[in-house]
């Protein structure tokens, strides 16, 4: 099986559980930039959970401005910059994250959304709104790491939101997280399933 074959395995396999596909201009950049199929395996599963986390969030807290689709969109190429630096898809770095906007950008995709591919893993930067916040806690809760100092940035935000207290907004968080992580070993799974 070749490696295009591989990644169109990867964009449209529905796996178990079924993961939602990346939205169409997503995996057309992928397409596009011949991406190691592990790459698109594993925007897959952070997209499928930034979908659950958006859906969450929508539900419960109505009034909270939120842009679903930029989320959706930003958890779809948020690593798009390991394109370039393959090495990143195994081993630690970050010179993906700038390196994912400037390729988005040049693509085509709005600064706006482009963002995401810098602030996904920087969500201590002043002015991140809570779709930055959204993506990044997706990167992290899709295989299950919990990041507390994350998690309260997104608490704030939805108690400032609903009028609610903090403790309360991290109790049905915290819900939702321990749920979503339950599926992370099936997600890894997926992942892994494909060759980087």
């Amino acid at each position: 099986m070749t490696r295009t074959d591989l990644l169109h395995r990867a964009l449209r396999d529905p796996g178990d559980p079924p993961l939602r596909p990346l939205p169409d201009r997503a995996a057309e950049l992928l397409r596009e930039l011949d991406a190691p199929p592990r790459l698109a395996a594993h925007l897959r599963a952070v997209h499928d959970v930034a979908y659950e986390l958006v859906d969450w969030v929508s539900r419960r807290h109505p009034g909270l401005p939120l842009d679903r689709d930029a989320v959706l969109f930003g958890a779809a190429t948020h690593d798009i910059g390991k394109t370039a630096h393959t090495a990143e898809l195994s081993g630690p770095g970050s010179a993906h994250e700038d390196a994912g906007r400037e390729l988005l950008l040049s693509h085509g995709t709005a600064p706006h959304l482009a963002r995401f591919a810098a602030t996904h893993a920087t969500w201590t930067l002043p002015d991140l709104g809570v779709e930055d916040l959204l993506v990044s806690l997706a990167d992290k809760i899709w295989k299950n790491k919990r990041v507390p100092e994350l998690e309260d940035l997104v608490v704030r935000e939805l108690a400032a939101a609903s009028g609610r207290t903090v403790w309360e907004e991290f109790l049905d968080l915290d819900d939702l997280l321990t749920s979503v992580g339950e599926g992370a070993d099936a997600r890894l799974q997926f992942q892994g399933t494909y060759p980087v």
